[in-house]
C-alpha cells in the first residue's frame, strides 16, 4: 500500500514538471504569423542608443541617423542614413530628399508620399532622431580631442574649443572656420595668447561648421650660439634679432656678419645673408623670419685663435706666478 502510494506520488510529480517545462518551451516559441508578438534578444555586449526625439525646428542633414514610425503600420517602420545627397530611402516610397528639411516638413512629406501612392490612408509618420551628424561641429587640428562635437543652442568658438580638451602644446592662434552652407568662404580669426583675455573673436559657431586650429610652425637658431635650439613662430611675427635673443645671443667667438638664414624654396634651398652685427647696431633692417627658417651664425677662426693664445698666455702667466711664489 505504502508503495503504491509513493509511486503516485512520483507520477504527479513528474507529470508537474513535465507541464511546467512544456509552457515554459510554448511561451519562448514564436507563434507562426505572429513572430512579432515576441520580443527580439538583446545583445548585452552593445550598449543600446537611445532615441532622442527631435525639435519641430531642427532642420536634417547628410550623416543624420533617422528613425521613422507610422502609426498602426509597424511594417513600414524603418531606420535610415541619410546619403551625402540628402536622400533616404524608405519602403515602398523609394528615396525620399529630406536635407535641410525640419522633422515637421519631413514628416509631411512622406505622409504626402504614403497617401497619394495609396498605400497607407491618412498615416501619421513620426520621425526620431538616433544621430544627429548634421547638427555637429568637427573640431580638427590642434585640439587635445579632435572630433564631431553636438551643437545645443548657441555655442560660440571658444566653448567647443574647451569641450575638445582645449589647444595643444603645438597650437598654433590661427583658427579657420568652414560654414557647410558656404565652404568656398572661410573665416579666418587669430587667437589671443589667453582666450579670457580677449572675446572678440568668440564667434557663434553653427551646426555643420568644421573648425581647424592650426599648428605653429617652429624656426630654428644654430651653429655658434650660446643655445641652439628650435623656437615656435606665428605669422612671420619673429625676426633674426628677436630670434637671436631666444637663443641666447652669440658667443665670443661668433662671427655675426657672416649669418645667413636657410630657406627651403620650390627651387630648393635659398641661402640669405644676414649682417647680423649691423642689425644690431640699428645700421641694417631686421629680417622677418618663416616657418622652417634656420638661422645660422657661424664661428669665426680668427677670434677663436685669439682667445686660445689669450688663454694659453693666461695659463703660462698664473704658472709664473705660482712658481715665483713657491720657488
Amino acid at each position: 500500500m505504502f508503495r503504491r502510494t509513493r509511486h503516485c506520488y512520483l507520477q504527479s510529480f513528474r507529470l508537474l514538471v513535465f507541464s511546467l517545462l512544456s509552457l515554459t518551451v510554448l511561451a519562448q516559441t514564436p507563434i507562426p504569423g505572429n513572430a512579432a508578438l515576441v520580443p527580439p534578444a538583446k545583445d548585452a555586449a552593445s550598449p543600446e542608443i537611445p532615441r532622442i526625439p527631435a525639435s519641430s525646428s531642427t532642420r536634417l542633414g547628410a550623416g543624420d541617423l533617422i528613425e521613422l514610425s507610422v502609426y498602426g503600420v509597424p511594417d513600414l517602420n524603418t531606420k535610415a542614413r541619410i546619403g551625402n545627397g540628402g536622400d533616404v530611402y524608405l519602403p515602398l516610397i523609394d528615396y525620399v530628399h529630406v536635407a535641410d528639411l525640419t522633422v515637421d516638413e519631413a514628416q509631411e512629406l512622406i505622409q504626402k508620399r504614403l497617401e497619394d501612392g495609396g498605400f497607407v490612408r491618412n498615416p501619421h509618420v513620426s520621425i526620431f532622431v538616433n544621430e544627429a551628424a548634421s547638427q555637429a561641429v568637427n573640431m580638427m587640428g590642434e585640439v587635445n580631442r579632435p572630433g564631431a562635437y553636438p551643437v545645443v543652442g548657441d555655442r560660440h568658438l571658444f566653448d567647443l574649443i574647451s569641450a575638445a580638451g582645449g589647444l595643444t602644446e603645438r597650437a598654433g592662434r590661427n583658427v579657420t572656420i568652414i560654414h557647410r552652407q558656404n565652404s568656398d568662404q572661410k573665416v579666418e580669426l587669430h587667437l589671443p595668447s589667453s582666450l579670457a583675455d580677449d572675446t572678440q573673436n568668440n564667434v557663434e559657431i553653427t551646426p555643420g561648421d568644421t573648425v581647424i586650429v592650426s599648428r605653429a610652425g617652429i624656426i630654428y637658431v644654430v651653429g655658434d650660439v650660446a643655445h641652439p635650439s628650435g623656437f615656435m613662430i606665428e605669422d612671420s611675427s619673429l625676426t633674426v634679432l628677436k630670434a637671436l635673443a631666444l637663443a641666447g645671443g652669440g658667443t665670443r667667438t661668433s662671427s655675426l656678419n657672416g649669418s645667413k638664414i636657410l630657406r627651403q624654396t620650390p627651387n630648393g634651398v635659398q641661402q640669405i645673408p644676414v649682417r647680423l652685427k649691423k642689425v644690431l647696431q640699428a645700421k641694417a633692417t631686421d629680417m622677418p623670419m618663416q616657418r622652417g627658417d634656420v638661422l645660422f651664425v657661424p664661428g669665426s677662426a680668427t677670434k677663436s685663435a685669439l682667445y686660445r693664445s689669450a688663454e694659453a698666455a693666461m695659463s703660462v702667466s698664473t704658472t709664473l706666478a705660482v712658481v715665483a711664489v713657491h720657488p
